[in-house]
């Protein structure tokens, strides 16, 4: 901070910055929530890490609100879509996976001696 309490991050440098770290970052997300929207198969995401990540990236949309900065608004914005898209699909499978376990143990031949 310079000795009027302004950030060297001030101004048009900052957006400079900002825009294409946040239309990197958030067009990342799309090849994953197009390939789990599409097939369903999300075997390959962990719901804890996902749930983690969602959580931290409605904070990071917080922080931009907070800030006014547009940005860390618009990037946090899409990748929130983005992933509660993919998180509410984890979700589900997870719970039909978990639904079907009963029925698929009581299909299992038993073993006879």
């Amino acid at each position: 901070l310079s000795a009027a309490g302004d950030s060297a991050m001030d101004g048009d440098f900052g957006h400079l910055l900002g825009y294409p770290a946040a239309f990197f970052t958030t067009i990342a997300f799309v090849p994953q929530a197009w390939k789990s929207w599409r097939t369903r198969d999300l075997s390959g995401i962990s719901l804890p890490m996902y749930a983690l990540f969602t959580v931290g990236v409605a904070f990071w949309l917080g922080y931009g609100f907070a800030l006014h900065s547009l940005p860390i608004i618009v990037a946090n914005a899409i990748t929130l879509t983005l992933a509660a898209v993919v998180l509410t699909l984890k979700i589900i499978q997870v719970r039909q996976i978990r639904a079907d376990e009963p029925r698929a143990r009581k299909a299992q031949p038993r073993k006879t001696s």
